[in-house]
């Protein structure tokens, strides 16, 4: 199992996660992704699972809760009067996945300690009661050092372990903070950089996305890439 979360909201976390999905299916794996909370998106519109599928092909895919209101799963799930979702219901769900899966991908809602109840319960708690490890997936510009570190730092401190860093969306043209970030990022995670996806991977059709994949994602993933070249070529360019 892989717990997938990020430094916040929109830094790529279901594209890198479909990422992974498709390489891991390209190889003939048996693949799931559970999105514990879907916010944001009403019951008869496609969500982050959707997106999954059509970029990843097929795998199996299990939301437990759907919020309309754009907010976090515990704020969502106040105003909209559903339950909440507990770390053991998830822990639940992506066990029984398990069972007849080689890989389960679990999605979060924003960032590490985005509350999914009123007793605090976040994706910190389901990664810890699943003993599964965390991918942090991270923005490249300006102000995402401190976002990576602070992530990093509470995920150890609760006795978790980040297995590594993937760059959500890195633009055809980066700017010199992203540049410089390139190599301050695995520091500041306090783990290596497995991958840097393309911008606007998700707007490809499926075949070419699989090829961006792999080459934006690790060999730990299927995929080439290859973080001291990416990491020197940035070096090059600052």
């Amino acid at each position: 199992m892989l717990v997938v979360t990020g430094t916040g909201t929109g830094v790529g976390k279901t594209a890198v996660t479909a990422a992974i999905a498709a390489l891991a299916r390209s190889g003939g794996r048996r693949v799931a992704v559970l999105k514990p909370a879907q916010t944001g998106v009403a019951a008869d519109e496609p969500g982050d699972l959707a997106e999954v599928v059509r970029l990843a092909g097929e795998v199996t895919t299990r939301e437990l809760r759907r919020y309309p209101d754009p907010l976090s799963p515990e704020a969502a799930a106040r105003r909209s009067g559903q339950p909440v979702l507990s770390p053991a219901e998830i822990a639940a769900a992506a066990t029984e996945l398990d069972q007849t899966h080689d890989l389960v991908l679990i999605e979060g809602a924003g960032g590490l300690l985005v509350r999914y109840g009123p007793d605090g319960s976040t994706l910190a708690d389901v990664a810890w009661a699943l003993g599964s490890v965390l991918l942090l997936v991270a923005e490249p510009g300006l102000g995402t050092l401190n976002a990576t570190a602070l992530t990093a730092e509470v995920a150890t401190a609760r006795g978790l372990h980040v297995s590594g860093l993937v760059i959500g969306s890195w633009p055809a043209e980066p700017d010199l903070a992203m540049l410089s970030n390139v190599a301050d990022l695995p520091v500041a995670a306090g783990a290596p950089l497995l991958g840097a996806l393309a911008e606007g991977v998700t707007g490809l059709d499926r075949a070419t996305f699989l090829a961006r994949a792999r080459a934006g994602l690790s060999p730990w993933f299927g995929g080439d890439f290859d973080s001291e070249c990416f990491e020197k070529s940035a070096s090059a360019r600052t």
